[in-house]
């Protein structure tokens, strides 16, 4: 097996155990705000990550670091425009319009690094946001105010695929995390202390930062902080090295799809018909990008004239 296939079937993995964290994030957030939970995850992803590192005799380089502290803000406007998004529109909006990073993509490759789009990338692209589309429920869509920061989180999350493809081929790999999850947790604190709402079940410890006292948010810190973060990152991060950001955009796609199944076997949740052919036109739009599409037709075409 080569490197490219391990990295894709590690993708895969990730995607699928990343969408298995909804339904727990989401009972998690009744408790405590988004920053604050963010904040907390990522500063015990960092250290735990840091150990690691200064055990095996890793040692920071400005290179690493600066390029780490670039991915962490792309990390932070990904997620905090996603979170005001919310407030402003329905949620399967937003979920389908920061799935249109599959399309994004693709053309900041091209504008930005010149990388011309292949036929079986644009194909499966466009599979996939309307796979993405029917998977997310939504009805239609308007250009209001939520759309706008879901669009803009969109491309904070496409610019993180893009450069972290380009960073992890320069970089090492252990310093790039630790010092994206540092930025991620400190320009978190800063949003929770001056920008966030108090929750109700909460201790407050200043303005909007607070902690939630219960067993259950050690659980979860724990497992979202090494399971959904330090390895989850470090397979995404690693397989960046072999796969194009636009074949990575198209397999974390799959994230969605496993959320949505896994609501509806484990949550109780309800899939529509139309939602369930939507989690199979993305299958299908990765399956695509993976087989020489332009290749068959032109066999084909060939055997017909």
């Amino acid at each position: 097996m080569t490197n490219t296939q391990i990295a894709k079937i590690s993708l895969i993995t990730i995607a699928i155990a990343w969408g298995a964290t909804f339904l727990p994030i989401q009972y998690m957030l009744k408790n405590i705000n988004v920053p604050s939970f963010l904040f907390f995850r990522f500063l015990i992803s960092a250290i735990l990550l840091w150990i690691i590192s200064f055990k095996i005799g890793i040692k920071f380089d400005k290179t690493s670091t600066k390029f780490g502290i670039i991915l962490g803000v792309f990390m932070f406007l990904d997620f905090m425009f996603q979170t005001y998004g919310l407030n402003y529109t329905f949620s399967s909006t937003v979920a389908f319009i920061i799935g249109l990073n599959v399309v994004i993509v693709p053309f900041l490759m091209y504008f930005i690094f010149k990388i011309h789009l292949s036929f079986n990338a644009i194909l499966g692209a466009v599979m996939a946001v309307l796979g993405l589309f029917l998977l997310s429920g939504t009805s239609g869509l308007r250009l209001g105010f939520g759309e706008v920061l879901s669009l803009i989180s969109a491309f904070a999350y496409a610019l993180h695929v893009v450069y972290t493809g380009r960073f992890a081929k320069a970089c090492n790999i252990y310093i790039l995390l630790i010092t994206q999850f540092f930025t991620m947790s400190f320009l978190t604190l800063i949003y929770a202390l001056f920008f966030a709402t108090p929750s109700k079940n909460s201790l407050n410890l200043f303005g909007g930062f607070e902690i939630w006292l219960s067993v259950n948010f050690v659980y979860m810190i724990i497992f979202t902080a090494v399971f959904a973060t330090v390895i989850a990152f470090f397979v995404q991060t690693k397989a960046q090295i072999y796969l194009t950001p636009t074949q990575t955009s198209l397999i974390l796609i799959l994230e969605p799809v496993s959320a949505g199944f896994i609501g509806y076997f484990i949550g109780n949740e309800l899939l529509s018909k139309a939602q369930i052919f939507g989690a199979i036109l993305i299958i299908t739009a990765i399956l695509i990008n993976e087989l020489n599409l332009t290749k068959f037709i032109r066999k084909f075409t060939r055997r017909i004239f």
